[in-house]
């Protein structure tokens, strides 16, 4: 028996866009993660962790802020953090000492910020969205370690030449940054093993361009696929339509892109087999986490911590990789929005624990906090979990809550390099996306999705877990549906969501 640490450690990983369905736990026992595996083995394991919004800097907002997108002023990506909106780096009891190792994406990406004492960043593209001029004459540490080992940037720069998402792409493993991400993560560890400390360590993959050192690791020909993969889904709400009929009749990658040279491989998804190649890439690029994690694991045995460190591993949202035909995120379906989470923390078990029912990321903040000795501000909408970590009760009863606020988001056909969809359907999808819609998760494993300005989706998670079906307007569902809207009204009411939702 491990007596509970007075001040234990914190490390939370957080690649970015790793489905759920990405290790043995959840059910994929085939694909390379021997880190993962292990640490699962090792860890509660939560079965519906749910994000606030399947869009990175919205759902890296909730996660650090402990805030719903709109109120910590992350609509969509491409914000700034708000620089008078607490991070829990922020909000810890005196004494720890905080980094945070990788990818922010919550503006002025090179610059030390809320609370983190130590930081090492590793993009240098996002110097346009700087709030400070000077701050794009600066290059992260990430550009700085490769060209101290003799690697040549390759892009314009405002400070002069970085190194593209193309070039480091295509570096060999042991300068890719995934690994860099790792061994960082390791140095801080070793430096602050005598003294409490929280640690963020945020990879870029499996994000596009799906490419890394382990394109070959998994087969595509022969590569288990989901029933609903490149499966269109017809039926379902409008906007999930277009956007499925636009990337099965698209090119991906390649030699160009918008006239320039793409990052990645080129992907034909107008064909089964140029899915099941990025699917592949896609796994391989988890695989290259794998690594990543087991530096960090590693470190942390050799360091002498592992009985007063807290382990959190999971995602800022899923990736379609093809199931229901799409690319990306951006919808409420189980492969978008539901992330794995993996909690260890060895004074609570030292063995495989599940905890079923709904998680939701708005509970990150609070339930850390008190697992790290401080009372978590009253105004957080979240609620500390801790209870259930410690075994002294469950999630059932909980409903989660997810939303999608399209208005000032990128173009969400982009990412690919041509199609043959008509330009007017094309613009559809753009049009489609500024409608903001509200998801909410039933206790009873029903999900059920609103917007003004498309078709509802009703999915029974119980008996269609792919959500192959939508029951939003079949016959014998309609006051199941006037039970989940109003389970929908009350939470906006709770937390001063505006959104406007139809009648039902």
């Amino acid at each position: 028996m491990i007596e509970p640490p007075e001040r234990p450690n914190l490390i939370f990983i957080l690649p970015d866009r790793q489905r759920r369905d990405t290790m043995a736990c959840y059910g994929n026992d085939w694909i390379q993660v021997p880190h993962l595996n292990r640490l699962a083995d090792e860890s509660l394991v939560f079965d519906n962790c749910y994000v606030t919004q399947p869009v990175c800097c919205p759902a890296r907002a909730s996660i650090m802020c402990g805030q719903y997108p709109i109120d910590a002023g992350m609509p969509v990506n491409r914000h700034i953090l708000p620089a008078d909106l607490p991070t829990i780096a922020e909000m810890l009891p005196e004494g720890y000492h905080t980094g945070y190792v990788g990818k922010w994406h919550l503006g002025d990406e090179v610059v030390a910020q809320h609370g983190f004492d130590e930081w090492l960043p590793c993009f240098d593209h996002w110097w346009h969205e700087y709030t400070d001029e000077s701050y794009s004459q600066r290059f992260s540490p990430y550009h700085q370690w490769l060209v101290s080992h003799g690697f040549e940037p390759d892009a314009p720069h405002p400070a002069g030449k970085y190194f593209s998402e193309r070039f480091r792409s295509q570096l060999p493993l042991e300068y890719h940054m995934a690994t860099w991400i790792g061994q960082q993560a390791a140095g801080f560890i070793e430096r602050n093993a005598q003294q409490p400390f929280v640690l963020f360590a945020s990879s870029k993959e499996p994000h596009p361009p799906f490419t890394s050192p382990f394109n070959d690791l998994y087969d595509p020909e022969s590569l288990p696929v989901e029933e609903n993969f490149r499966r269109f889904p017809e039926g379902h709400s409008l906007f999930n339509r277009v956007r499925a009929d636009f990337w099965m009749q698209s090119q991906y990658g390649g030699d160009t892109h918008h006239g320039r040279r793409a990052a990645g491989p080129h992907f034909d998804l107008a064909t089964e087999a140029g899915f099941r190649q990025m699917r592949s890439n896609y796994y391989g690029c988890v695989s290259l986490v794998d690594g990543m994690v087991g530096n960090i694991l590693s470190a942390i045995e050799d360091a002498g911590v592992r009985n007063n460190t807290i382990v959190v591993f999971t995602s800022d949202h899923g990736e379609m990789v093809g199931t229901h035909g799409h690319v990306e995120m951006r919808s409420p379906y189980e492969d978008s929005a539901r992330v794995p989470l993996l909690i260890r923390a060895p004074w609570l078990g030292q063995t495989q624990r599940r905890i079923e029912g709904n998680f939701s990321q708005i509970d990150f903040v609070p339930t850390l906090l008190e697992m790290l000795g401080q009372r978590p501000p009253d105004e957080l909408p979240g609620t500390s979990r801790a209870t259930v970590l410690r075994g002294h009760e469950d999630l059932a009863g909980n409903d989660v809550f997810i939303q999608h606020n399209g208005i000032g988001d990128r173009d969400l056909t982009s990412a690919a390099s041509s199609t043959t969809m008509p330009p007017e359907q094309v613009h559809q999808i753009n049009l489609l996306k500024t409608a903001p819609w509200r998801s909410v998760v039933t206790a009873d494993r029903w999900k059920m999705t609103l917007c003004a300005a498309d078709q509802g989706e009703l999915f029974d998670l119980n008996t269609d877990p792919l959500e192959m079906t939508n029951l939003f307007g079949r016959p014998g569902h309609q006051d199941r549906i006037r039970w989940m809207a109003a389970r929908l009204r009350l939470w906006q009411a709770q937390v001063g969501d505006t959104a406007p939702l139809p009648g039902v």
